[in-house]
C-alpha cells in the first residue's frame, strides 16, 4: 500500500473550503485510489500549510495511474492557480 500526501500553502485561505470539497468529491470516482482525506489546517504556526490531501493506493503503479486520472486532473486545475507552495510525500506501508 502507498500513502500520497500533498500539502499546499494557498494564496488566499478563504478558498480552502472550496478546494477541500473538490478533493473530497474524488472519493469513489477514481478507481486507482483506495481512499482520500482532505483537511484544512487550523494550526497558526509559520511552518504550517493551509490544506492537506492524504490518499491511499494499492501500489506505486496505482499511484502513477491516479496521477493521470482525468478526475484528478480537474482537481489539479482548480487547485494549481491558488497555490503559493506545494509539498509531497509518498511512502509505502
Amino acid at each position: 500500500m502507498v500513502k500520497h500526501i500533498v500539502m499546499w500553502s494557498l494564496k488566499d485561505k478563504a478558498i480552502a473550503p472550496e478546494l477541500k470539497a473538490a478533493v473530497d468529491a474524488m472519493k469513489g470516482k477514481v478507481p486507482s485510489m483506495v481512499d482520500v482525506e482532505c483537511g484544512i489546517n487550523y494550526n497558526p504556526s509559520d511552518a504550517a500549510c493551509d490544506l492537506v490531501l492524504v490518499s491511499t493506493h494499492k501500489s506505486k503503479e496505482e499511484l502513477d495511474v491516479y496521477q493521470e486520472d482525468p478526475v484528478h486532473g480537474e482537481v489539479k486545475k482548480l487547485i494549481g492557480p491558488n497555490v503559493v507552495s506545494r509539498h509531497v510525500v509518498d511512502f509505502e506501508f
